[in-house]
């Protein structure tokens, strides 16, 4: 059968229906917060279908959910599929509160790395000889020291993969790792998905900015990839679900991705943040907690 794709005024009139039939107010309250549920999922998973027919790029059909915000982790298990990283070494700048992240899907495959954020984790841990949490507050003047602190606390000599998502001085930051010889295989970073190509927007930096949930963070996608360029890196992919997150690979892989457009165009993805709702079950610290415990077999 094939999939119908449904819409809001699909919901409006399931809505109705429902309100027509013969229930208690108290019953259709609770029946309209069911089904309203019920219905959002719908509308992101119909979305990304819908979304899914005008793919450019084939990396977004691999867009999956685990531990991600969205459709990241997918992503993500290809590109390193193809550059053939095992048991690598991760990096993350900004994990909230560790339920949902871009690497602990890293760490589920035996991957050794890192976290750095400001906030306490709602899962205990332990710093171990496989992952380490520095909790500081981030800016330009001590990006570097705490990532060479942390990368000698678990023994590593270069990373392969980073991802930063600090919600406003993102660009600074990621200047300041390429500047100081910083090269990991693969870049995942947060970019403002309302500044389109060829648009070219930074904010200022400024060491104490604080995200208000408005729409100055960050830096657009042009910015940023005129910023990896300069120091070799190919722009691969943005997540097709929300278009938060884009992806750049060091330009001496590019072989592995002949498949990829060669547009920015064509690789960026339009802002699509309404659909971080719920998906699937509510993320627990118990399986985060369990992740971190056992002990990944080669």
């Amino acid at each position: 059968m094939e999939n119908k794709i449904f819409t809001n005024n699909d919901a409006f009139l399931a809505l109705n229906e429902i309100k027509s039939l013969n229930y208690s107010n108290l019953e259709i309250q609770n029946l309209n917060s069911q089904l309203l549920v019920l219905v959002k999922d719908l509308l992101i998973k119909n979305s990304r279908l819908s979304r899914k027919k005008h793919f450019k790029n084939p990396l977004n059909y691999f867009g999956r959910k685990c531990f991600s915000q969205t459709d990241e982790d997918g992503i993500t298990l290809e590109i390193i599929r193809r550059l053939k990283i095992k048991n690598g070494n991760y990096a993350e700048f900004g994990v909230g509160n560790g339920l949902e992240n871009n690497t602990l899907i890293l760490s589920t495959l035996g991957w050794k790395g890192f976290w750095v954020g400001c906030q306490d984790l709602c899962f205990k841990h332990m710093n171990t000889e496989k992952f380490f949490y520095n909790k500081k507050w981030i800016n330009l003047k001590n990006i570097i020291e705490i990532t060479k602190e942390s990368m000698n606390n678990l023994c590593i000599d270069k990373l392969d993969l980073i991802s930063l998502d600090l919600d406003g001085n993102d660009y600074y930051f990621l200047e300041e790792f390429l500047n100081n010889n910083i090269f990991p295989k693969v870049f995942i970073v947060e970019y403002n998905a309302k500044f389109f190509p060829p648009i070219e927007f930074i904010i200022d930096y400024d060491e104490n900015h604080k995200w208000t949930g408005d729409d100055y963070f960050g830096a657009s996608l042009t910015s940023l990839e005129k910023l990896f360029k300069k120091f070799d890196y190919k722009l691969v992919c943005c997540n097709a679900h929300t278009g938060a997150n884009a992806y750049f690979v060091k330009r001496k892989y590019i072989n592995k991705f002949k498949d990829i457009p060669n547009q920015i165009d064509q690789i960026y993805m339009e802002p699509n943040y309404e659909l971080t709702s719920k998906h699937g079950h509510f993320p627990s610290p118990k399986v985060i907690e369990k992740i971190f415990k056992t002990k990944i077999h080669d």
